[in-house]
């Protein structure tokens, strides 16, 4: 047999570089944001994904939560299971282009955003952030949004630290779930006796 016949019935490991002891876990679902597919072509409304997820329904819009000028997201590509995103309804970019009511709603919802992860995954910590600008890292800039990513002792395993993999062990439809049920159920009021409604 030909060394070119032999390569024809290879499997397609043999594309994953040099064999070695380790098993692959792919991610290809990265390679759209990579890619830049659902990046808006320019920085108005109309293609602009922050914009658009509110018009859909909140199972469609991955929504947990809407408020009055804010409202919270999953992020299409999370860093960590439960990502969010703290959005303005407003199509502002910059943290000084806020109202004062959507700063302090912004605020808010990260802090709620944080107890319900606190209650559905049992996160230990949190990172949160703007990158504000493309220079500074915005994959988005045109919109504002907070960043909210649930961090857990151990979480950053080899496969982020080596392999620059993220294993997410939950369809984003059921994290929306589980986080919009954690949501009613934190921010539910309570009536003056101390029982539950």
């Amino acid at each position: 047999m030909t060394d070119q016949g032999q390569a024809a019935r290879e499997p397609a490991e043999r594309f994953a570089g040099v064999p070695d002891a380790l098993q692959r876990l792919w991610t290809p679902h990265r390679m759209a944001y990579i890619d830049g597919d659902d990046r808006p072509t320019d920085d108005g409304e109309t293609g602009c994904p922050f914009c658009a997820a509110p018009g859909r329904s909140d199972v469609d819009g991955l929504i947990v939560h809407r408020g009055e000028t804010a409202y919270v997201v999953l992020n299409l590509y999370p860093y960590n299971p439960g990502h969010l995103l703290v959005c303005p309804y407003r199509h502002v970019a910059d943290l000084t282009e806020l109202t004062d009511a959507e700063r302090d709603e912004v605020g808010a919802l990260t802090a709620t955003a944080m107890t319900v992860l606190r209650e559905v995954s049992g996160a230990h910590g949190f990172n949160l952030g703007m990158n504000q600008g493309a220079v500074a890292g915005a994959g988005i800039a045109a919109h504002l949004h907070q960043h909210v990513v649930p961090r857990w002792g151990g979480d950053a395993n080899f496969f982020p630290v080596i392999a620059r993999t993220k294993a997410l062990p939950q369809v984003l439809g059921d994290t929306r779930e589980l986080l919009a049920a954690g949501w009613e159920r934190v921010t539910a009021p309570v009536p003056s006796d101390g029982a539950e409604l």
